[in-house]
């Protein structure tokens, strides 16, 4: 079942909740395993009125473990299902670099985003299942895998390449008929929190591309490392860089507090009437 809601004139300054149904997701708060405690979380999130919700099965962080096909299955299936059940028309995305998570969970479920944080790279049948759903496509900059991504931090020229990255895959793309694509340089992933800064600070560079571009650095090392904080207390860090995007470009703000997002956003716009 597919539900493409989304009109790409109107994909612009969006909160993305994240929805992790994993045990070991770098923010201990954004845990959710029970049927109780994913319901308690779906009901925060409309309540606090995100735009997209993401869901995950899978933790991306450089320490996490391996999880099998199955098992992310039965977890993103569990948090659709929930979610479903308490908002019938959210906008969903689910956050997975496997193809079979995509295809098991569209047969059941009306799923309007794929988030990959590989653009394709770590399962080849992930552009097929793309071009047969007609989702939205979020690619994500990383090189090698979570669990190593952080081992591949050396670049020539940092901007360039990534942007010579998404060109090649965004031309790749378009051939195979795929246009409804979003960009997300990868804050975090196989970059240093000097990198991670570079590319924050020269986000408009990925204008050129004409596409809505995703940024995820809610709670992330690179505001920890600089502001001396816990995870647990990044959250002003996370709102003074998130409005900083937004000036930058930053279509879409994917978080774990919606409520400040919005917030966000709402203040963005209000200095753009002026």
């Amino acid at each position: 079942m597919i539900q493409n809601k989304i009109d790409k004139q109107i994909v612009t300054k969006k909160v993305m909740a994240i929805l992790n149904i994993t045990p070991n997701s770098f923010f201990p708060k954004s845990r959710k395993q029970t049927k109780q405690e994913i319901i308690k979380r779906i009901i925060q999130i409309k309540k606090e009125r995100a735009d997209i919700i993401d869901i995950g099965g899978y933790s991306s962080h450089p320490n996490s473990e391996f999880v099998s096909e199955k098992e992310e299955i039965n977890r993103v299936q569990l948090g659709l299902e929930l979610l479903f059940q308490e908002m019938p028309n959210a906008i969903v995305s689910i956050d997975t670099f496997r193809s079979k998570v995509v295809k098991e969970c569209a047969k059941k479920f009306p799923i309007s985003i794929i988030n990959d944080i590989s653009a394709g790279k770590l399962d080849s049948k992930m552009t097929n299942i793309i071009t047969e759903l007609h989702v939205h496509y979020i690619i994500m900059h990383m090189r090698g895998t979570p669990q190593t991504a952080m081992k591949y931090t050396k670049y020539n020229d940092l901007l360039s390449e990534i942007l010579s990255f998404f060109e090649e895959k965004i031309n790749y793309l378009y051939h195979r008929g795929i246009y409804d694509i979003w960009i997300d340089p990868g804050f975090g992933f196989s970059k240093t929190t000097y990198q991670n800064y570079k590319i924050l600070s020269q986000l408009k560079q990925f204008s050129i591309f004409n596409l809505p571009i995703v940024v995820g650095i809610s709670r992330k090392t690179m505001i920890r490392e600089i502001i001396k904080v816990s995870t647990e207390k990044a959250l002003n860090g996370t709102t003074a860089l998130n409005m900083f995007a937004l000036t930058q470009g930053a279509d879409i703000i994917r978080v774990h507090d919606v409520k400040e997002a919005v917030q966000t956003i709402k203040l963005y716009n209000q200095i753009q009437t002026i």
